[in-house]
């Protein structure tokens, strides 16, 4: 039985990854921060049913020791570094932070599987915010970075140290620079989950109006489930290697609306109110990801639209509102 320890495994990719890896006959470990909302850290992991056979193993990416310790007491074979501050918005005003967990993490991780587990597989997962103010009309793994957040800054280090630690002590280590991906798991947080979210509470006639910041900025996005995959595809791979795993079809967020609106039966102009609160300091105006590497190398193809993803998230959102009015 193989053993796979993944670190962010109580969020979106973490829960869907565990599930895919569980299905295949793994042993799955997770690295848990402890934190002061305990009661509701696993609720991804009891959204799947899982929450019960993974194996949590306590520790932060920011403590080298106790991850020397947990790769010492897991010995994986295949190590997944998902955790990070992911959020864009938060990194503005916890750049340190987010600095100390999203790039130095990655960086002890590596370090800890160089040290105590030199033979396992190592997945990092890099981001199209690397990408930023776009170099190319169409991101490929070739394509500059020209990262214009916090977040992205740090993930560029994580991603490069992944590169560096590849090729200076010979580590299967392979980076997923993964364009945008939603489910109904994505956190509150996410313009996604934030959308379907609110068109759930409109047509339930628990809120009014939905704000929010740039309408136009354009995103690649696809749905975890298909993209936790493309992660293990890396890791099965003889030569580790770096891929961008993406859909190829850009939307701006005003049609993403427009379709989880439509999905309830509401015009979103009606609903959706842009306010200068949400816009960023510094925007990410397009993304659109070319995955033909990881198509042709992997033989990965996403198998979720768009459509099909902001559907089943509305319906998600309707169906936990629901329940709270019951």
């Amino acid at each position: 039985m193989p053993r796979a320890l993944i670190t962010g495994v109580t969020g979106q990719d973490g829960a869907y990854l565990s599930q895919l890896l569980l299905d295949k006959g793994y042993e799955v470990f997770g690295l848990l921060r402890r934190s002061s909302s305990g009661e509701v850290i696993d609720e991804r992991l009891r959204w799947l049913g899982i929450h019960g056979r993974i194996t949590m193993m306590d520790g932060n990416l920011i403590d080298l020791s106790a991850l020397l310790r947990i790769m010492q007491e897991v010995a994986p074979d295949e190590v997944y570094n998902l955790g990070a501050q992911s959020f864009v918005k938060t990194s503005w005003n916890q750049p340190l932070l987010t600095g100390q967990v999203t790039a130095l993490g990655a960086g002890n991780m590596l370090e800890a599987v160089r040290l105590a587990a030199p033979k396992a597989r190592f997945y990092q997962a890099s981001s199209s915010e690397m990408y930023g103010l776009i170099q190319e009309p169409v991101q490929s793994e070739k394509t500059p970075f020209y990262p214009r957040s916090p977040y992205a800054v740090a993930k560029l280090y994580a991603h490069w140290m992944t590169v560096n630690y590849r090729e200076s002590f010979g580590l299967h280590a392979s980076s997923g620079i993964l364009f945008n991906h939603e489910s109904p798991l994505r956190g509150i947080e996410f313009v996604t989950r934030k959308v379907t979210d609110a068109a759930a509470r409109i047509k339930l006639g628990l809120a009014k109006d939905l704000p929010m910041g740039n309408l136009d900025a354009k995103r690649d996005w696809g749905h975890a489930r298909d993209y936790v995959r493309a992660m293990w595809m890396m890791l099965q791979q003889d030569q580790p290697d770096d891929y961008v795993v993406a859909t190829g079809r850009t939307v701006t967020v005003r049609d993403m609306c427009r379709i989880a609106f439509d999905h309830v039966g509401l015009d979103y102009e009606a609903f959706v109110k842009v306010d200068p609160a949400f816009l960023r300091p510094a925007e990410v105006d397009v993304l659109l990801g070319d995955s033909t590497k990881a198509r042709q190398k992997l033989g990965w193809e996403p198998t979720i639209t768009l459509e099909e993803m902001i559907r089943e998230m509305v319906e998600a959102d309707l169906a936990r509102h629901r329940a709270r009015m019951r």
